[in-house]
């Protein structure tokens, strides 16, 4: 049985359903089972839902009865209520890899980011690093998956106002190139560790999973223009206002605070996929582009209006 922890976000929708889809038995976690029955609609008459808590260690051991991989995709950083990078993608990483060792689980499949070390300006990549050395510690199978950022994440992020408004806001000079894949290319590599059990994933291994090409926030605005075939008047944030934000926020709003202090980060630091990480990863490139997740986000769009406007 395979026990996938964020198996309702956006990742591990794709991956939940691909499980079923070979016939696997699948374990849930998720903090509230009714939001969770929800957010997976018909997949969830075929899988067990059960409740529990990364930032809880103690509502964690049930959920490893009896599974055999463990494929952890939880993250806080979009949150602003679960408590962030360090409750999250950190300590409740850590509470996960400690319950799932403690479970007798044979196979842990982590989701990482590209690059992930102690040393990772970005503090989620040091979040990662710290869950990879734990999960190194342990005595179950580590099968990383490190993607760099994810496509249908940040087209939202960029593309919701444009549609929205008609304009866009992008946070810094929008010029550092950034690679990102889209997770629909990472589903397939998590998929194929966790349902191996026979072949490679008899011994640990650390997968990159990197994008087709390395893109500018501008660069993004860009192909939104081009898919909705009008330009997209752009206003940028400056550098300097975006550090004045992030340490006056520090105080009252931490984990707002944190992420604005990670978009002056991939403004000026660089994010592209220029290497396959150490050399006991393997590198992996998806093949779909930026213009078709966009493309896709612009047709959902226009069939909303539609059915607004029919109604």
């Amino acid at each position: 049985m395979i026990l996938v922890a964020g198996g309702t976000g956006l990742l591990g929708r794709d991956v939940v359903a691909r499980f079923v889809g070979r016939g696997r038995r699948v374990r849930v976690l998720t903090r509230d089972v009714a939001a969770g029955r929800s957010a997976l609609g018909r997949l969830a008459d075929r899988v067990e839902l059960i409740a529990g808590d990364v930032r809880d260690p103690a509502s964690l051991a049930p959920a490893m009865v009896g599974a055999e991989t463990v494929v952890a995709a939880v993250q806080g950083f979009g949150g602003r209520e679960a408590g962030g990078i360090p409750a999250v993608d950190r300590d409740g990483n850590r509470n996960l890899v400690r319950a799932a060792a403690a479970g007798g689980v044979g196979r842990y499949v982590l989701l990482s980011i590209h690059d992930a070390s102690a040393a990772d300006p970005l503090a989620l990549g040091r979040a990662k690093a710290a869950v990879e050395a734990e999960l190194q510690a342990t005595s179950m199978i580590p099968l990383v998956v490190r993607p760099t950022a994810y496509m249908e994440t940040w087209a939202g992020i960029v593309g919701g106002p444009i549609l929205a408004t008609g304009r866009a806001r992008v946070f810094g000079r929008g010029q550092n190139p950034i690679n990102f894949v889209a997770a629909a290319d990472v589903a397939p590599v998590v998929e194929e560790l966790a349902a191996d059990v026979d072949g490679a994933g008899r011994t640990g291994r650390t997968i990159e999973v990197v994008g087709p090409e390395d893109l500018s926030f501008d660069d993004i605005v860009a192909r939104f223009s081009a898919a909705l075939g009008r330009p997209v008047p752009t206003s940028h944030v400056p550098l300097p206002m975006l550090r004045a934000m992030a340490i006056a926020l520090r105080p009252i709003k931490p984990i707002l605070a944190a992420q604005i202090g990670a978009a002056v980060i991939l403004d000026t630091i660089d994010r592209t996929a220029a290497g396959a990480g150490p050399e006991s990863a393997t590198l992996h490139r998806g093949a779909t582009t930026f213009e078709t997740v966009i493309s896709g986000l612009v047709a959902s769009s226009r069939a909303t209006a539609e059915v607004r406007a029919g109604t």
